[in-house]
């Protein structure tokens, strides 16, 4: 058992290095608190790792994966424009003071995108297939691990990233990364022709027009403002 728990770490945590669950991770760790982060990851890689022990390599071959990307991809954009529509609302809403910060829905936002997110993935290919071999139980728990163990490195770098980087530009910087993402795994779904490269490279065009587009809108608004009026009170002081 200890063993199967070892092998599925370090298969599982060698191969989320450098994958798409480690950038959301840090994108996520910038926009809500670690530990609601790490929760949501923990319970999605353990609801789909079990499945994948569970159900075996035949299920994750059945899955129907084209779907399940574009639900993920669509969950991406959706969380994007929303995080961008925080930070860029209206007049009112940055005069008002912001209300603490729930923890219920970003934890189920987060469970949510790292379940669509993994459902197909290659790691839950090789948790099934290590089941097939060793202990469903072990291979598990070492893939569980393994996972949150990779994404917590994640979580830290964007721990750090966030202590040298205002609010706003983290609320900004995190939405374009999620527009990214969503991008990418709708191309990946609906074009799986183009490559990983290919895609990626296109995908970069949505976040670089929502950023010239949030561009635009910040130097029309800081000109609006400059063509305010005076203050009548003020006014009325001065002719005095």
């Amino acid at each position: 058992m200890i063993t199967t728990i070892l092998l599925s770490v370090g298969i599982v945590f060698l191969a989320e290095l450098g994958d798409k669950s480690q950038l959301m991770a840090l994108t996520f760790a910038l926009r809500y608190r670690w530990w609601v982060v790490l929760g949501g990851i923990a319970a999605a890689s353990a609801a789909v790792h079990l499945i994948s022990v569970g159900i075996g390599y035949f299920l994750g071959a059945a899955l129907p994966t084209r779907a399940i990307a574009l639900i993920a991809a669509l969950t991406f954009l959706a969380v994007g424009l929303w995080t961008l529509r925080e930070h860029f609302g209206g007049d009112d809403e940055a005069a008002e003071p912001k209300p603490p910060r729930s923890t219920t829905a970003p934890f189920f936002v987060v469970l949510s995108a790292f379940l669509l997110a993994e459902l197909g993935d290659r790691t839950m290919f090789a948790t099934a297939a290590l089941a097939t071999d060793n202990s469903w139980v072990g291979v598990w728990i070492g893939s569980t691990i393994g996972m949150v163990a990779a994404d917590a490195l994640a979580i830290a770098a964007g721990i750090m990233v966030g202590k040298h980087l205002p609010e706003h530009i983290i609320g900004i910087c995190s939405g374009l990364l999620f527009l990214y993402f969503g991008t990418a795994s709708l191309l990946a779904a609906a074009r799986p022709d183009l490559g990983i490269r290919t895609g990626g490279a296109l995908a970069i065009l949505a976040p670089a027009a929502a950023g010239i587009a949030l561009r635009i809108r910040s130097r029309r608004v800081r000109r609006n403002s400059e063509r305010v009026p005076n203050d009548p009170a003020s006014e009325v002081d001065r002719v005095r």
